[in-house]
């Protein structure tokens, strides 16, 4: 009988300027003055390349996050950024964050598109509905859109964006240049919806990617972000800080994927990691000191304040939390809230103690150790239920970066969890996911099966399910 692969680890380094302690940029290994140089981030994705990593994230925010007088902030555009990436890198993926709640559908589906082209197939969408009431009032409102009205749209954004990648057949270029026609405008299709939130005609005017779609990623771990990431993600950045709860976090979400027609394997979830590395393990928890060591304790309190939406200014450093909101009564990221909440009751932290932990990770779970103790730690996420792999956030730049891929991937290739090459082209080659199908392309096998061969020509006049038919609509 033939037998499947073995199952393979992913992994994806999570950039963020200086690296993503929030004291990093004071320490002598980092080089914060480069946070606009594109020359440091082409050298950081060279780096992860080398490593033979799935990809490499930027998140984005459209506020100046945090307080800038204590932390190196702001930055790049991540989608102006990974085009340059693209450039100097060839197998890559390249996945940028754009909010659904202050973007509009057209725009959002025309850069992927463009990135994938530009990159080969290599563009990856982290989906967001948006935080902060900071990012509203850059865009005339006084307060955020209330949690589940930020999903609602959402969900009609993402499926407008799909229409729109699919408003375009793969074969719809014809280049005949006998008889001067470039395009068969019987396969450029506009998609004419009309929704409660958005009404786009199309068709996009950019054909179809390398990748048909780019990859959805997620980052959400409520209710509604898990529900919604059942739905449309491909792989999920979470944040758990033990194995019992990331196994939890991992079925519970694995489990919602059949309520849509999905298998498990149509999603990878990759739970953040803040790895600080050392020759020994006193090596490096004296990094991780040394660190904690940096932070101004009152960025720290305002990241606090803001995480668990309650004013902690003027507290006692040394007393503990003060009494919370009910999570239903937040309206920015809720679970980010409820973990940090949890960490601190369960553990019994003091502000200080709380401001300490949270500042290498954000409520990602953050680990000192050994390489060899820090493959240990993957491998048991992984082979436990807990994860499809990991994002990578280092908590200093560019060096911790280069550690973990001359240190810990290699002891994860010599057990037989990583890739020791590229064997694809594309991020959802990467990942292990099926490009997807629609108009005129050949639609996906039924749940739970694999289409490996994508070279196949496309079967006139299928489409993907739920993607915008051939007919009656008009051509382009």
């Amino acid at each position: 009988m033939p037998t499947s692969p073995p199952r393979r680890l992913h992994l994806n380094a999570f950039l963020m300027n200086a690296g993503h302690h929030e004291a990093a940029w004071r320490h002598p290994r980092t080089q914060p003055e480069r946070v606009t140089d594109l020359r440091y981030f082409q050298e950081l994705a060279r780096t992860a390349e080398r490593g033979l990593l799935d990809s490499v994230f930027l998140a984005d925010g459209l506020a100046l996050w945090g307080k800038v007088r204590h932390n190196a902030l702001g930055g790049f555009e991540p989608l102006t950024l990974l085009s340059a990436l693209a450039a100097v890198t060839e197998h890559i993926g390249l996945i940028a964050t754009v909010s659904t709640t202050f973007n509009e559908p057209f725009h959002t589906a025309r850069k992927f598109a463009s990135l994938d082209h530009i990159s080969g197939g290599r563009a990856g969408w982290n989906i967001v509905t948006s935080g902060t009431a900071d990012e509203a009032r850059n865009f005339g409102q006084d307060e955020h859109l209330e949690h589940g009205l930020r999903y609602e749209r959402a969900r009609e954004f993402v499926e407008v964006a799909v229409k729109l990648w699919d408003s375009w057949e793969d074969d719809a270029i014809l280049l005949d240049r006998e008889r001067g026609v470039y395009a068969d405008t019987d396969k450029v299709h506009e998609i004419n919806h009309r929704g409660e939130h958005f009404g786009v005609r199309g068709p996009l005017n950019v054909p179809r990617g390398p990748q048909g779609h780019p990859l959805l990623v997620q980052a959400g771990s409520s209710e509604d972000g898990k529900e919604f990431a059942a739905r449309y993600a491909e792989a999920v950045f979470t944040a758990q800080q033990t194995l019992a709860d990331g196994q939890s976090f991992y079925k519970d979400l694995k489990s919602r994927l059949a309520r849509h027609g999905r298998a498990e394997d149509d999603l990878r979830i990759l739970p953040g990691i803040c790895p600080v590395l050392g020759s020994t393990e006193a090596e490096a928890r004296a990094l991780e000191q040394e660190l904690t060591d940096l932070q101004v304790p009152e960025y720290g309190l305002a990241q606090l304040s803001g995480m668990l939406g309650t004013d902690l200014t003027g507290l006692p450093l040394d007393g503990p939390l003060p009494e919370l909101p009910e999570e239903r009564d937040i309206n920015g990221n809720k679970s980010r809230f409820t973990l940090v909440a949890e960490l601190a009751r369960r553990d019994g932290l003091t502000l200080r103690e709380l401001i300490a932990r949270l500042g290498g990770g954000r409520g990602h779970r953050v680990f000192a150790g050994t390489p060899e103790q820090t493959a240990d730690q993957l491998e048991e996420w992984f082979t436990h239920g807990a994860a499809d792999g990991f994002n990578i956030m280092a908590p200093h730049l560019p060096g911790g970066l280069d550690d973990f891929v001359d240190q810990v991937v290699p002891i994860l290739q010599r057990r037989g969890l990583f890739r020791t090459e590229y064997t694809g082209r594309t991020l959802r080659e990467h990942y292990g996911l099926p490009r997807p199908g629609g108009p005129g392309v050949t639609p996906p096998l039924p749940r739970g099966r694999r289409r490996r061969d994508h070279s196949a020509p496309p079967r006139p006049g299928a489409r993907r399910a739920g993607a915008a038919p051939a007919a009656p609509e008009r051509r382009a």
